[in-house]
């Protein structure tokens, strides 16, 4: 089943957000109050919604039950954001990750319930949907050319097999050159040993091939 994700606020950052989500086939909703960005992303996403997300009674009439994550994207609406935070999190949304235009502002949106927080200098819309868009992606790194660097959990499958045994070269076009667990991070790794679901694999691996992961 794919996740659901729900972008509330679709400026630059929200926008950019919710494209990369729906291009990796992520079901996505976005909610704005502004109805002509609406119309302009509309037949791009699942759904486009218009609403005012400084109401209460607004947010939860979009119907949040079957939400994975909501994405609050409007860093410069502390209303709107304290609003949707506090909502989205009252009706079981199991992830809610807020953005802050400052620590101040971040440390408040923490105290309402969100999960995380995102600052839009150290952040992007692409890094923060390649981690979103998948259960096992922790961190998202670019680096030169069309390379990147995935901090990721293993998957499921994968929890008990050796890295000879899963072939992950072969059959998922990466390359694993760390992996942390209990003992620390290790780039001597020990091809022979089973994964264990807590360990955390650091790997290289094309862009391209990011949906292989998935």
């Amino acid at each position: 089943m794919n996740k659901s994700i729900a972008v509330f606020g679709i400026g630059r950052f929200g926008k950019s957000l919710a494209l990369r989500l729906a291009d990796m086939g992520v079901d996505v909703m976005v909610v704005d109050n502004n109805p002509e960005d609406i119309e302009k992303i509309a037949d791009k996403v699942t759904y486009a919604i218009e609403a005012n997300l400084t109401d209460a009674d607004a947010i939860q009439a979009l119907g949040l039950d079957d939400i994975d994550t909501v994405v609050v994207a409007m860093g410069s609406d502390l209303q709107a954001s304290i609003m949707s935070v506090m909502v989205a999190k009252e009706m079981g949304v199991p992830y809610v990750m807020a953005k802050a235009s400052d620590e101040r502002m971040g440390a408040i949106l923490t105290k309402v319930g969100a999960d995380k927080i995102i600052y839009p200098e150290e952040e992007s819309g692409f890094r923060t949907a390649r981690v979103l868009a998948s259960e096992s992606f922790i961190d998202y790194f670019d680096i030169a050319g069309t390379l990147c660097v995935l901090e990721m959990k293993p998957k499921p499958e994968w929890i008990g097999k050796n890295l000879i045994e899963l072939n992950l070269r072969s059959n998922y076009k990466m390359n694993v050159i760390a992996i942390k667990d209990k003992s620390g991070t290790s780039s001597s790794i020990d091809p022979n040993k089973p994964l264990d679901a807590d360990a955390e694999l650091f790997v290289v691996v094309d862009k391209k091939d990011l949906h292989n992961i998935r």
